[in-house]
């Protein structure tokens, strides 16, 4: 090793409270452990994470600054930090990666403080890349998945788009828990007292649209066996105490098999679970697999619905099979094994005309409804949709010839209203106008109201039947509009959280 070479790795603020175990900068670190000493800075841990790095960049031994992008919450500090190191110590090389600096590197680029963009995968590109900087190798051009500028011009080398999980190794959560008891990272959700998040794959066999994964892995999927799934998490509850798990994977459920296999391997552990998929796809398991899911510790899963418009599905690209009908089926199939589904709804897709929009919004309105007659236990998760940089596809081509364009500048990106942007909530899209938005949000109040969401730990039986009751005669008459005591109550009296924004499941991406 190098004297002067150390590595930061940090993972901006992404959340107010209920921290997860910061996967990316754990999948970073394990691709350089023992090769380069490096460092974990979790902005989510430190009440100022920029005097912790600038401690260890006074000590004159780092050389690298890594960072994980997300688009959101994370800007706030991965853009002023990430100046602030150029300007004060233009000797650091900065790499960014996260699925914002690989789908707007061109602004990330043009910043002319982010020197490399890793494109996706970074298992291999990182520790490549840091060996070719500090033996001054010319094998830039030929590591794939690298993102950079060449004078004025920008570079894109090759694209491996997946890689055996199976033959990485495993994350340094130890070393981890040297910087941050891993304990605290452990928080008591639905699912349990100390749940731990967790992620067993790559990619997604599918090209929606909207889901901005899609430019990444190239509708690709490879997962990681069940048996070497099972050490993970066997070595989280070993040393640390996890009762619980969260698969933030974008597709958990592809192969039946391996989950049948990992819910075997569970069985007996005493764990509960969660993970995401496809309605289609998990609907094709056997009753006998789901039964096992349920027996094995599954409390609920995750799907994207999008839309109760089959017309809307074709659209967007969706893939699959995915239609109206067998989203109402699977509903009631879910209730049968005791499997809570949690659907996510994305209103307010492009159209040609306003009238036709508005329609749009109003029929899966109905059909939300519908869900909620079929199966009351199932989780209604609703985003207003916005663009994501899937260049050639139909959706994106629609969507610039709106006139929608993303900012130009990473300070730009800053801007509140673009810093809410991905969070669903502040689409900017040019076909929205503000009463639809308030009627997709009025709508929202009221459905959370009517059927408070069952992975709110903090609420009673009686704060729940009560706003469930008051909601009632709203929610009957399709009377949405100015919801004000529902949001007074939601606000001030129940402090409802919203699962989409920081609750105990995924955040839609």
């Amino acid at each position: 090793m190098y004297m002067n070479n150390k590595v930061i790795l940090f993972n901006p603020r992404s959340a107010k409270a209920k921290h997860r175990l910061p996967i990316s900068i754990l999948q970073v670190g394990a691709a350089i452990h023992g090769k380069w000493e490096y460092v974990f800075v979790d902005g989510n841990m430190e009440e100022d994470p920029w005097s912790v790095m600038e401690a260890y960049l006074e000590t004159g031994g780092f050389k690298y600054f890594g960072c994980t992008v997300m688009p959101g919450p994370q800007l706030k500090q991965a853009i002023p930090f990430t100046q602030k190191i150029k300007e004060q110590y233009p000797n650091i090389i900065t790499i960014w990666g996260g699925y914002f600096a690989t789908n707007q590197h061109k602004v990330a680029l043009h910043s002319g403080y982010v020197d490399y963009v890793i494109n996706g995968i970074g298992d291999i590109a990182f520790p490549a890349l840091l060996d070719a900087l500090d033996n001054n190798k010319p094998t830039i051009p030929i590591i794939n998945n690298l993102i950079y500028k060449d004078g004025t011009a920008i570079v894109k080398t090759p694209k491996t788009t997946l890689i055996d999980l199976d033959t990485l190794p495993r994350l340094p959560y130890d070393y981890l828990n040297e910087f941050y008891p891993l304990k605290k990272y452990l928080g008591r959700t639905y699912l349990g007292k100390r749940t731990a998040s967790y992620n067993s794959s790559m990619g997604c066999p599918f090209t929606c649209s909207f889901c901005a994964v899609v430019p990444i892995f190239e509708a690709r999927w490879k997962g990681k066996s069940a048996t070497n799934i099972y050490g993970d998490i066997r070595h989280l509850i070993d040393r640390y105490g996890a009762d619980s798990f969260e698969f933030f994977d974008n597709n958990f459920f592809v192969s039946e098999k391996r989950t049948v296999e990992f819910s075997k391997l569970v069985m007996n552990d005493g764990i509960t679970w969660w993970g995401e998929g496809r309605i289609d796809t998990i609907d094709k398991y056997a009753d006998e697999s789901l039964a096992l899911m349920r027996k094995s510790g599954c409390r609920m899963i995750f799907c994207g619905a999008e839309s109760g418009n089959d017309s809307i599905l074709k659209q967007v690209d969706k893939g699959g099979t995915q239609t109206a009908e067998q989203m109402l089926r699977f509903a009631e199939r879910m209730k049968r094994f005791d499997i809570i589904p949690e659907y996510s709804f994305v209103l307010g897709f492009p159209a040609e005309t306003e009238k036709q929009v508005m329609a749009q919004i109003d029929f899966d309105i109905s059909f939300i409804k519908k869900i909620k007659q079929v199966n009351p236990q199932t989780e209604i998760i609703i985003y207003v949709y916005s663009p994501v940089p899937t260049e050639g596809s139909d959706m994106y081509e629609q969507v610039k010839a709106s006139g929608f364009r993303f900012p130009e500048t990473l300070d730009d990106w800053l801007q509140d209203e673009w810093t809410n942007f991905d969070l669903r909530k502040n689409p900017l899209t040019p076909w929205l106008t503000a009463e639809m938005i308030d009627k997709i949000q009025d709508f929202e109040v009221v459905l959370n109201a009517r059927y408070p969401t069952s992975s709110d730990i903090k609420l009673s039986s009686f704060q729940r039947s009560s706003i469930a009751n008051i909601a009632k005669f709203r929610y009957n008459n399709n009377f949405f509009k100015a919801p004000y005591e529902l949001k007074f109550l939601q606000r001030f009296w129940l402090k409802y959280r919203q699962p989409e924004i920081d609750g105990a499941e995924v955040i839609y991406d």
